[in-house]
């Protein structure tokens, strides 16, 4: 499966983050869709679309979008959810998820900084995409897409634009 990673786009899905995300079987989104549920449902018919909801997420994708999703997929164990901290700093809502479901990849969004790495203590790797949109301090948006084969991420590509207006 190869998979298109975003987080935090805020109502922007521009075109250099489609192009970068045309070759993807699928769009996983770690929360703050913004612009609702018709924002969401354009990405959804971009490409088939698996996400969770975010802290400025409104009561429509909150219906549609949950607070977490797990996921098996090729034999990994995949955990995403919006608020989830970093490796030794986890929000404790996530921590909890961890937990229960020891995942083999621990996803999440929400602090608009792209960070991959293995987190040692919970043996997983650590997934934030950073943030697509423009709304935020960050100054380059960023995006993710990976192969997930045999129960491995492989072949992580970085996708960045500046955060113009």
């Amino acid at each position: 499966m190869y998979v298109g990673l975003i987080s935090d786009t805020h109502g922007v899905f521009s075109d250099g983050f489609r192009k970068f995300l045309e070759p993807v079987d699928v769009i996983w989104h770690a929360g703050d869709f913004g612009g609702g549920i018709a924002f969401a449902d354009s990405i959804a018919a971009f490409k088939p679309l698996v996400g969770v909801c975010g802290n400025c997420d409104g009561q429509d994708i909150r219906r549609e979008y949950p607070a977490h999703q797990y996921l098996e997929v090729q034999g990994l164990k995949v955990l995403m959810t919006h608020i989830g901290g970093s490796p030794g700093h986890y929000e404790i809502r996530a921590h909890a998820l961890i937990d229960q479901y020891k995942p083999d990849v621990f996803i999440c969004g929400h602090s608009h900084i792209l960070k991959v790495m293995q987190d040692r203590r919970f043996d997983m790797l650590y997934i934030n995409p950073g943030a697509a949109g423009i709304q935020g301090w960050h100054v380059v948006r960023t995006a993710l897409r990976f192969r997930i084969e045999a129960g491995e991420v492989k072949d992580m590509e970085v996708f960045e634009l500046p955060r113009s207006k």
